[in-house]
């Protein structure tokens, strides 16, 4: 079993920066959690589930969607099981639900949090 929850989201000015948090668990996390990557995905209203950041067990490998690069850094601390994003220079069009996700693919997930909502007030 794998739980993942997501914590920290909010509602933010344009221009301003916000972290977001999730916490995983579950005997299945912890069998493959050193060969899972850890991420973010998000779903803005009308649109469909688009991958964002997502990170390594190690830390040594990130991958970011363009639209977030340079503006949002992924992080995590095994010790927590527990991965970060730092969204910074936020826009109306990060404005989403944001959902931590894990699996042995970066871009592909196969387990879901229940999603934090992250609201960009221009």
């Amino acid at each position: 079993q794998v739980q993942l929850v997501d914590t920290g989201g909010g509602l933010v000015q344009a221009g301003g920066s916000l972290k977001i948090s999730c916490a995983a668990s579950g005997d299945t996390f912890r069998t493959y959690r050193m060969r899972w990557f850890l991420g973010w995905f998000r779903q803005a209203p009308g649109k469909e589930r688009e991958f964002v950041a997502a990170i390594s067990w190690s830390g040594s490998i990130t991958h970011y969607a363009d639209s977030v690069k340079g503006r949002f850094t992924i992080s995590r601390d095994n010790a927590k099981n527990t991965v970060y994003l730092q969204m910074n220079s936020l826009n109306s069009d990060d404005t989403a639900v944001y959902y931590c996700a894990t699996g042995p693919v970066a871009t592909i997930a196969g387990y879901w949090g229940q999603g934090t909502q992250v609201t960009v007030s221009s």
